[in-house]
């Protein structure tokens, strides 16, 4: 074994038990962090089409947990403006809600809106 694998060797193992941690610096907490990006399921059936003149990219929405759903037991309604546009589509929801539960800070936003007779495609 040559000198220099011998010390590669030999740091790395003192660099794997013997170093100590070092302080991570501060993160800021007001940076955005897209978690997901999804339709707005049943958005037909509430005041989506009322509402769809009015909404536009860029405008908060809000997230309101809903574990008493007869329908899925992870239902995260989305808001706007204090209406119901509809809901996290079931097969996205499970890690929002589960942050929502742990009552993480969420906040979400418009991020597009299309023209289109599939309300799956609207917002």
């Amino acid at each position: 074994m040559s000198r220099r694998v011998f010390l590669q060797s030999f740091t790395a193992l003192l660099g794997g038990f013997a170093l100590p941690t070092l302080p991570q610096p501060k993160l800021e907490t007001n940076r955005w962090k897209t978690l997901q990006i999804s339709p707005v399921a049943g958005f037909q059936y509430h005041r989506g089409e009322t509402l769809w003149p009015q909404l536009a990219t860029g405008q908060p929405l809000t997230l309101i947990r809903e574990p008493g759903n007869r329908f899925d037991q992870r239902a995260v309604r989305i808001g706007w403006q204090g209406e119901k546009l509809g809901y996290i589509p079931a097969k996205d929801n499970a890690a929002v809600s589960q942050l929502l539960d742990r009552e993480e800070k969420l906040s979400a936003l418009i991020v597009g809106l299309k023209k289109s007779n599939n309300p799956w495609e609207r917002v």
